[in-house]
């Protein structure tokens, strides 16, 4: 098992997640993250702390293509141990549907 970051992520970008995390497997695209998970140890300390809700086990049904998108972006994209502000905009994107598809960047974050 490994945590996986999901949609609702996209475009608000909390986090608060790779504080808490204990082997600094969170890796940050332009207005995503995502998590490494042969680093993930299972331990769940991240998922309480999105206030998103966007991080789930991915024992979780339907979680499948979040695991590949986790794994894919986590060898390319910068790893992220320190908290930052939220995306500009957060709050109105929080729970919006179809985030994928309409506005998830390929394109790395600043990392730490």
């Amino acid at each position: 098992m490994t945590y996986v970051v999901t949609d609702n992520c996209i475009r608000c970008k909390y986090t608060d997640c790779v504080e808490v995390c204990p082997v600094d497997c969170f890796y940050e695209g332009e207005n995503f993250l995502v998590i490494n998970p042969d680093e993930c140890i299972d331990c769940g300390v991240c998922e309480p702390e999105c206030p998103a809700e966007a991080i789930k086990a991915d024992t979780e049904p339907g979680l499948d293509k979040w695991l590949k998108l986790n794994a894919e972006y986590a060898q390319v994209w910068p790893n992220i141990t320190v908290k930052k502000e939220p995306m500009e905009g957060y709050k109105d994107m929080d729970g919006v549907s179809g985030k994928l598809e309409t506005y998830f960047s390929e394109k790395p974050g600043s990392g730490d």
